[in-house]
């Protein structure tokens, strides 16, 4: 497709816009919103987003989350930019005044980093809030702006062994002794063959002894009665605090051989002067 200017043409710029006329329709805008890039104060921008993402089904739902439900963000940063935005396949196609172009892409591009577009339309709302009162025009709107933070953040995994790096030496490392540098040095080297083999087999005794002791051990264990738990629970008694009182239990004893069974205690008063004639009556 070709685009050229004619005789009639007064604007030389016509040309690019008639450019951008046609990306539009190929990005399926409707023909009454793409003339309006021939006026002046238009303009168009083709964000692409189908590389920002990887993960194809974690694309799709972020471009669903630009959308909203039932178009509802969309529309309403149309409303705060004074802009169309069309969503379609792998672009989102722009068409307003600069300054609103730029608030788009903006949203867009935070979109697809996972930053949900709820929160820079808040911000473009206390935005044109603040634009209207005058004496805040030309200060910084920092302080009334909202400052959200990554709340779930996944942490790095760290490695359990940590390799320490070692410090850089330009001189090689020592090489390990031989088995001949070993010897040198414990003396063993200047040993006869006969001597040589004489510790080798003291060795091997001393080593075997061990085996041998460990592995009676091991059948011993079988034969070792398991600890059995006792029936009854011990009964701790406390301990009698000071001396006994001898006289009290004395006297508890006394009052036991008096009581009986399902009687009341036996009243041991003296006897009376009636009961003492009866029996000297008796006697005689």
């Amino acid at each position: 497709m070709t685009v050229c200017t004619t005789k009639k043409t007064f604007d030389p710029y016509a040309v690019v816009r008639a450019r951008d006329l046609i990306k539009l329709l190929a990005r399926s805008v409707p023909y009454e919103q793409a003339v309006r890039i021939l006026q002046d104060d238009m303009a168009c921008d083709i964000i692409k987003i189908g590389t920002l993402v990887r993960n194809r089904e974690r694309f799709v739902k972020r471009r669903q989350r630009l959308i909203g439900p039932k178009g509802s963000t969309l529309k309403a940063l149309e409303l705060l930019t004074d802009c169309y935005v069309m969503v379609q396949g792998n672009t989102v196609s722009a068409l307003g005044p600069y300054n609103g172009l730029k608030e788009v892409r903006k949203v867009v591009m935070d979109t697809m980093k996972n930053i949900h577009p709820i929160y820079n339309i808040k911000a473009l709302m206390i935005k044109r809030e603040l634009s209207k009162d005058p004496d805040l025009r030309n200060q910084t709107w920092e302080r009334f702006l909202p400052k959200f933070r990554h709340k779930n953040l996944t942490k790095r995994k760290e490695p359990k062994k940590k390799s320490v790096k070692k410090e850089y030496t330009p001189f090689p490392p020592s090489q390990p002794e031989s088995k001949v540098d070993k010897e040198l040095a414990t003396g063993e080297f200047f040993l006869l063959q006969s001597v040589k083999k004489r510790k080798k087999m003291e060795e091997m005794k001393v080593k075997q002894a061990e085996a041998l002791t460990k592995k009676q051990e091991e059948r011993n264990k079988a034969f070792i009665p398991p600890k059995e738990k006792p029936l009854m629970k011990q009964i701790t008694k406390a301990p009698t605090e000071g001396k006994l009182d001898i006289k009290a239990i004395k006297d508890k004893v006394k009052k036991a051989k008096t009581k009986k069974l399902g009687a009341p205690p036996v009243n041991t008063a003296p006897p009376t002067s009636t009961t003492t004639k009866i029996k000297k009556k008796n006697k005689c």
